[in-house]
């Protein structure tokens, strides 16, 4: 399926009877909405500012505007937030959201701390349409794709729980943050929702905003070949690809879309991605599964695979889950494959598995909010298509 026919089939819902919402309008967007109301330009910088500096959720919370201009905006717009229905911490630190959106749909967003700053996971999509065997995210059929606002709302909620704004009278370039990353590596591929993934990363990058450089931004991709150029050139973000396999023959049993987009296929348009360059590295996402493809011989695949790219590899433990067929690598095994790619001058560092006992691992995402909810997958999407 092509990256537009599926937008067209997993469109968000329509806006319902509500009150229209302002989050997620870029700036032209935004000047027209309030301009219906009669207000200047002016205004929506205001509005703006107050949105996406501030995080108010609330009209009545931006002072710089009259009170009767706070009203009429009140009366007319939402800026509301959705709802966080579970709200877990893991051992290590490690930050789990269950956030519910309008319709009842529920996506997960997952903020990782380092000692010197944070990444926040954030979803595309409710559920998945990739099916790859090792991730237990796949094995939840997609139901739709996320609005810009719900995409959003993922980064402001986080800021909301992380209390993460600028305090009243705060300098906010004084501001310490531990959110300082995002990552487009949560449920759902973000290619196939590339124009509300787009516009979101745009107004996440606006320097009057929530002003995340795109340096601090990676979108992770299974290989959707067509979307990869246009991405590279339209948002110059940086380029994570979910590879974890150097041959057609395995990575078309790990990861259907290799049908579509064969490794060769795939790898060239890495070597063609705007922008990449030795100190704006690709990254390489590469599941360890023990006897399936962690052999030395593919990792000497992988290095020839990887020649001529700026990249770096993140070499992933399988994370398990019950009824996937697969066991982790060994950590030996995993060494000596990271040594054979690090000899050959690709960094290669072994990610270290966070969140793992609140299931928010790689490919554990969304799992156990529907298995405690007992959701028929089947029954999900049939309420949407």
């Amino acid at each position: 399926m092509s990256a537009h026919s599926h937008a067209g089939v997993f469109a968000p819902p329509a806006q319902g009877a509500g009150k229209p919402g302002l989050i997620g309008l870029d700036r032209p967007a935004l000047e027209a909405a309030l301009a219906g109301l009669g207000l200047p330009a002016f205004r929506a910088r205001q509005v703006w500012h107050w949105l996406y500096h501030r995080g108010v959720t609330s009209f009545e919370a931006m002072t710089t505007l009259a009170k009767p201009v706070r009203q009429l905006l009140d009366d007319t717009f939402s800026i509301d937030r959705p709802e966080v229905t579970r709200d877990q911490e893991s051992v290590d630190g490690t930050r789990k959201w269950l956030i519910r959106m309008v319709d009842g749909q529920e996506v997960e967003t997952v903020h990782i701390p380092e000692s010197d700053r944070g990444a926040l996971c954030v979803s595309s999509q409710v559920g998945c349409t990739l099916t790859c065997r090792f991730c237990h995210t796949g094995t939840q059929p997609l139901v739709r794709n996320l609005g810009v606002a719900e995409i959003l709302a993922q980064i402001l909620t986080a800021r909301d729980a992380l209390n993460e704004w600028p305090a009243p009278g705060a300098n906010p370039n004084e501001t310490v943050s531990t959110l300082t990353n995002i990552v487009m590596m949560g449920m759902g591929e973000p290619l196939y929702n590339y124009d509300n993934v787009s516009a979101a990363l745009k107004i996440a990058m606006d320097g009057e905003g929530i002003a995340i450089s795109k340096r601090r931004i990676t979108l992770s991709t299974s290989g959707v070949v067509p979307m990869m150029r246009r991405c590279g050139a339209e948002l110059g973000v940086n380029l994570a690809v979910s590879l974890h396999a150097v041959n057609d023959a395995i990575r078309d049993e790990l990861m259907p879309i290799n049908k579509a987009y064969p490794v060769a296929e795939l790898m060239r348009a890495c070597r063609e991605y705007p922008g990449a360059t030795n100190a704006r590295r690709i990254t390489f996402e590469y599941v360890m599964l023990k006897g399936v493809n962690d052999s030395l011989i593919d990792a000497q695949e992988l290095v020839r695979l990887l020649n001529g790219i700026p990249a770096k590899v993140n070499l992933i433990p399988f994370n398990p889950w019950p009824g996937s067929g697969f066991e982790c690598s060994s950590r030996a095994q995993i060494e000596r494959f990271a040594r054979v790619v690090m000899d050959a001058g690709y960094p290669s560092p072994v990610r270290e598995p966070r969140g793992r006992d609140i299931l928010a691992a790689c490919g554990q995402l969304r799992s156990d909010s529907l298995r405690q909810k007992k959701i028929k997958p089947e029954t999900a999407l049939e309420s949407v298509v």
